[in-house]
């Protein structure tokens, strides 16, 4: 009989919370909470207390209508007013927002009150552009501070706004906005990356000859590149010369709780981009729940996310759970090894930076470079440290625990999606933390692995990753298209929500991701996680990263190609491959078998850090690599 089960890794390391860790978290016992969190309907009630609202819920979720939930029903609220308008008469007034940073060294800081005054102004532009509620503004921006107040502007005016991240090519770009039916586009005469300005005013120049809908385009002048702007009177506008004269007041247009509030895009496994619905109030209060408990955010905290706001995290970790906290949020444009590998702790140093949130893979990046320049610099500010995109290999774990943490600071590891909107499963600070788990679901979510049918598979068994109740930051359908919302998220296992992710659960209830269910790899009947792979790979070592997929084999059905990038003074020859082959083995056991090692400088990955395995699949095969706007390079 085929056995079914995941091969796995067997991690038995656990770190414990400092003392210190404890006594400063605002939740000092994550059990305890988890079991508050049980009663999730009533536990989510009390965290919304936290938002101000112009009218109380009468309800705190209808599931009348499944999967399209609602949650704080006939609530009246405003995303904007509880992100800025609400500090401004506090404590907080002069208290510095947003710090903005690029690579070469400029900075510009905007306290609360002086946001408030740029996001009214830019604000009562848009009115002016005759944007109203409802209607969809876009932005094409570099992380800049135009970017914060352009997104903050929409929300107070209620109009949705849609984020097109900055690398994207110039197809892509068009198929969001007129997807979105984009009203009025933001965009800047470029961005800095590497020394260098890539110039965005170029590339929406040429999207907007195939966007109908779009009204008009204003320009951010931001690195002062020299730009052409349209002869056309009236299409385009500078963002100074548009909020010039602009009152710097304005009333927040109060929104229902489940108004929309932005659209953003996500690549599916195809490539063809998902619009994703985010609306107002759940998502407020699932974010900024989150981000206190998880991120531990104090009044004194200097908070850092690396994410580009051209993405969930960036949305959600970058600009509104910190407003909504009223703390201090750093803002970076700028590349993790420029101008040195150095950079980003030369920054942490500097301003004292306390909460970290960056992706695996750029830690598996600067782990190349050694122990060298995270020593160069004191770090000792850090208190917390974060992980998110993609599960973390425990290597790189204990690297960025031991070299970035000093072996003092925790790593909160959390599991989440564009479409979940908030972390889902991730520890808080008072967890006992094993590295390469995401720990447990957050409280008041309820997760689970199950088969296809969905029954709960056998704890140390892979299956797929459902969440079995709604929680309120959930998307609420996917735009223009509820049928595969429906199809996509709900109808595969009736009841729950799939993810789209392979998991187990081991014995203390800790979740561990295996990666997407897509990537899965199946050899001899047994099916083995791609990420359990690549973490045994990364333990080697000879290896700096790796990326695996199934190769079609004649006997047992797959087996294993890798993509492995050495570190230096390493060669792939017939002494390593072998070695390669032994220590697979050793990890996973026999059932692990490798077919084929190949060396490789890079590894195609999204804008975000996610490995794009279909594309190694296809190249391998020879196929077209269909739609690869996301990618990095």
């Amino acid at each position: 009989m085929k056995s079914n089960t995941i091969v796995l890794l067997d991690e038995k390391r656990v770190f414990k919370p400092s003392v210190e860790t404890v006594e400063r978290a605002h939740v000092k016992n994550w059990e305890n909470e988890i079991e508050k969190g049980k009663d999730f309907e009533k536990y989510w009630e009390e965290k919304a207390e936290d938002i101000d609202w112009f009218q109380k819920w009468d309800k705190v979720l209808d599931e009348s209508n499944k999967p399209f939930y609602k949650w704080f029903v006939n609530g009246k609220t405003n995303l904007t007013h509880n992100a800025v308008d609400r500090w401004i008469n506090t404590e907080k007034r002069n208290k510095v927002a947003i710090l903005y940073v690029n690579e070469r060294g400029d900075e510009k800081k905007l306290t609360y009150y002086e946001l408030y005054r740029e996001v009214n102004k830019m604000a009562n532009a848009l009115k002016n552009l005759g944007v109203k509620k409802g209607e969809t503004v876009s932005m094409y921006l570099p992380m800049c501070p135009e970017l914060i107040i352009s997104l903050l502007a929409c929300t107070k005016i209620g109009a949705v706004h849609s984020v097109v991240y900055s690398g994207l090519s110039v197809g892509a770009f068009v198929e969001r906005m007129n997807n979105a039916k984009v009203k009025v586009l933001i965009t800047a005469d470029g961005t800095y990356r590497r020394g260098k300005i890539i110039d965005l005013k170029k590339i929406s120049d040429e999207a907007m000859l195939q966007c109908p809908t779009v009204e008009t385009v204003v320009v951010v002048k931001h690195t002062q590149n020299e730009i052409k702007m349209s002869e056309l009177s009236g299409k385009e506008i500078f963002y100074d010369r548009l909020v010039e004269g602009e009152p710097a007041e304005c009333e927040c247009e109060p929104m229902d709780a489940e108004d929309p509030l932005f659209l953003l895009y996500t690549s599916g496994s195809t490539g063809k981009p998902k619009g994703i619905v985010h609306t107002t109030g759940g998502y407020m209060v699932g974010v900024s729940t989150t981000l206190k408990n998880i991120f531990d955010i104090q009044p004194d905290d200097l908070y850092w996310c690396t994410a580009d706001i051209g993405w969930i995290t960036g949305h959600s970790y970058v600009i509104y759970g910190p407003l909504l906290l009223g703390t201090t949020t750093l803002v970076y444009e700028g590349a993790p090894d420029y101008p040195d590998p150095g950079a980003w702790w030369k920054i942490v140093e500097k301003y004292g930076v306390t909460k970290f949130y960056t992706a695996p893979t750029a830690i598996r990046h600067l782990m190349r470079f050694g122990d060298r320049y995270p020593n160069i610099y004191n770090i000792s500010s850090l208190r917390i440290l974060g992980t998110v995109g993609e599960p973390i290999n425990p290597e790189a774990w204990i690297w960025y625990y031991k070299n970035i943490g000093k072996e003092k600071t925790p790593i909160m590891d959390t599991w989440w999606q564009t479409e979940t909107g908030m972390h889902m499963i991730a520890p808080l600070p008072s967890a006992d933390l094993k590295p390469g788990s995401a720990t447990k679901p957050v409280p008041g979510v309820s997760a689970d692995v199950v088969d296809e049918k969905g029954n709960p598979v056998p704890l140390g068994t892979g299956g797929h990753l459902v969440i079995t109740k709604p929680w309120p930051a959930m998307f609420r359908t996917l735009y223009e298209d509820e049928e595969k919302y429906k199809n996509v998220y709900w109808n595969d296992i009736p009841g729950v929500y799939k993810a789209g992710d392979m998991a187990r659960k081991d014995k203390d209830g800790y979740f561990w991701i295996q990666g997407r269910s897509d990537d899965v790899l199946k050899i001899a009947g047994h099916r083995i996680g791609t990420s359990e792979v690549e973490s045994a790979f990364g333990s080697h070592p000879a290896v700096v990263e790796a990326a695996v997929i199934g190769k079609a084999d004649p006997v047992k059905g797959e087996v294993i190609k890798a993509f492995l990038i050495l570190k230096e003074g390493y060669q792939l020859k017939t002494k390593l491959i072998e070695e390669l082959k032994e220590h697979i083995r050793y990890e996973l056991g026999p059932v692990a078998v490798i077919g084929e090692l190949e060396k490789v400088d890079s590894l195609p990955k999204t804008r975000s850090g996610k490995i794009m395995r279909r594309i190694l699949r296809a190249r391998d095969k020879g196929e077209d690599v269909g739609d690869t706007s996301t990618l990095e390079e």
